[in-house]
């Protein structure tokens, strides 16, 4: 299999640290091609209380970003793909072998999830039946990401994870006392519940077991992915190692056929 190219789509500020720089890291590692988008092709940050763990108090040891995804942030925020963004509107779908969409619950991801022109990028790689994997809040972009010709999303017939409504609830209410509604991309409307509203059965969403512990290269199994045909989806950053390292098995898996 020849150097294949995987596009990130990222938001200017808000992102997860682990949904990015994990898969960067182990995909870079693996001689793939990174090329982050961000609105307008300028250096990107990541949600600096997750990657810090400032304002999380009590919770810091548990919600914070774990120090191998903050070497991991460290390292990729000086390669040349993260520091030389394209613009979302510089890109198509042909000329990338596979997309990679990453969450983050800061309200500065509604950028990402609410462009139009990533949705339409995203439908043209599902139309192209190419790799496609999301974890955590990059599900609701798919969600949102609607075929024209059948007026529903392009996930409607697939099976999928996402963020669960328990997982976003919980940090929410470990921190709303001094972080108000941080944890609530959308207060009043889960990440989970806006992805069901758009499958053709609520049974095609899996939760998985009970997320407790993240994964790890040495503790894969901990990690929780749905594969369904192109299509990868995980929950959490405590699926970020399995998630990437099956997303590359499906991008062989289609070009080395």
């Amino acid at each position: 299999m020849g150097l294949k190219r995987v596009l990130i789509p990222i938001p200017s500020y808000g992102f997860d640290p682990t949904e990015v720089a994990i898969p960067w890291k182990i995909l870079s590692e693996k001689n793939f091609k990174i090329v982050f988008l961000t609105p307008q092709g300028k250096k990107a940050t990541t949600d600096t209380i997750m990657l810090k763990g400032n304002k999380l108090g009590i919770w810091k040891s548990v919600l914070q970003a774990r120090q191998d995804a903050v070497d991991a942030y460290n390292e990729m925020e000086e390669s040349e793909s993260f520091c030389n963004p394209l613009k979302y509107h510089d890109v198509e779908e042909k000329e990338f072998d596979a997309i990679l969409l990453p969450g983050g619950h800061h309200k500065g991801v509604k950028e990402y999830l609410e462009s139009e022109v990533l949705q339409q990028l995203i439908v043209d790689f599902f139309v192209a039946q190419k790799p496609v994997g999301a974890i955590c809040h990059g599900v609701v972009l798919l969600a949102r990401s609607i075929k024209p010709e059948t007026g529903k999303s392009v996930i409607y017939e697939y099976k999928t994870t996402s963020l669960l409504k328990s997982q976003e609830l919980l940090a929410y209410n470990l921190s709303r006392l001094w972080l108000k509604d941080y944890y609530l991309t959308y207060p009043g409307l889960t990440v989970e519940d806006e992805v069901k509203s758009v499958l053709s059965d609520n049974n095609n969403f899996l939760k998985g077991p009970t997320p407790i512990l993240r994964d790890s290269h040495e503790r894969l199994k901990r990690g929780f992915i749905v594969k369904d045909r192109n299509y990868i989806s995980a929950r959490w950053p405590g699926d970020a190692y399995r998630f990437s390292l099956e997303f590359i098995r499906i991008i062989q898996d289609a070009y080395d056929n």
